[in-house]
């Protein structure tokens, strides 16, 4: 299994597929690699695309300190497989805590980035619009019980009517909650995305930006797309009508298609 060693000693797994320019994508809170499983294909077919295991989940180590893990860390995991695959620069697209993580990528490393894709997430609690209250508690204490812990996969992702259309999504659902990451890490995540704070310092970004959301995000609600779209100079926003927080997946035809279109767009050695 390929590894890549943090500056903590951290051993943090990825893999790669496909070839070109190189594209890291990041999962949200809690998720390793597996989240870009259905879509992966739509950027490997285009770009040497790396996936990875966040620490605390998947074939990662899951350090127990909590000190081990924020915005911050997680951005400089990035660039630890960057720089253990001798990749000068990559573009990054992140969704929800995985768009945290890019706004610190492009506050921190930008000259290690490409462009920057950020997916259905905010600028943090302090000057974006929050959750509604029970989907954050939803959040915050994830239940044991696997079919209450399944409804958080449901309707804040995707609808109805394309779940039922998708048995294989509720299956992978199904396992995520049978399979779930331990609690210390899936505590230590939410504690790390909650306390995301990069509104002063959006205005460092200086590589071009996507913000794409849908319209009917509950997690991340979508009021705050514009806002990062502001703050950011020269961002460019797609909202993704009647998507939720998985419009990725529901949607994922318009939502690649808009993604690939602005990478190509902004290539590495243009």
């Amino acid at each position: 299994m390929p590894f890549a060693a943090a500056a903590d000693t951290t051993r943090l797994y990825f893999e790669e597929h496909g070839a070109g320019e190189p594209l890291v994508l990041i999962s949200g809170q809690g998720s390793d690699h597996h989240m870009w499983d259905p879509i992966r294909e739509d950027f490997a077919a285009r770009y040497r695309v790396i996936v990875f295991d966040h620490r605390g989940t998947g074939e990662s180590e899951k350090p127990t300190d909590p000190s081990g893990y924020s915005m911050h860390r997680f951005a400089s995991d990035v660039i630890t497989i960057l720089d253990h695959l001798r990749i000068e620069r990559a573009h990054a697209y992140g969704l929800s805590m995985g768009g945290r993580i890019c706004q610190w990528l492009g506050i921190e490393h930008g000259s290690r980035l490409g462009a920057l894709v950020l997916g259905c997430t905010t600028p943090g609690n302090a000057h974006g619009v929050r959750r509604p209250a029970e989907v954050n508690a939803m959040m915050a204490n994830r239940s044991t019980d696997p079919e209450e812990a399944l409804k958080f996969y449901l309707d804040p992702f995707v609808s109805p009517a394309w779940a039922k259309a998708h048995p294989e999504y509720l299956a992978t659902a199904r396992h995520r909650v049978r399979h779930p990451i331990p609690r210390f890490a899936q505590r230590f995540h939410y504690q790390a995305s909650e306390a995301h704070d990069a509104w002063n310092q959006l205005s460092w970004i200086h590589v071009p930006a996507l913000v794409i959301h849908g319209s009917e995000d509950q997690i991340n609600p979508a009021a705050n797309a514009p806002l990062l779209a502001e703050r950011i100079a020269g961002a460019e926003l797609h909202i993704i009508q009647a998507g939720r927080h998985g419009y990725f997946l529901e949607f994922h035809e318009e939502a690649s298609r808009v993604v690939l279109e602005f990478l190509a767009r902004h290539p590495i050695m243009g």
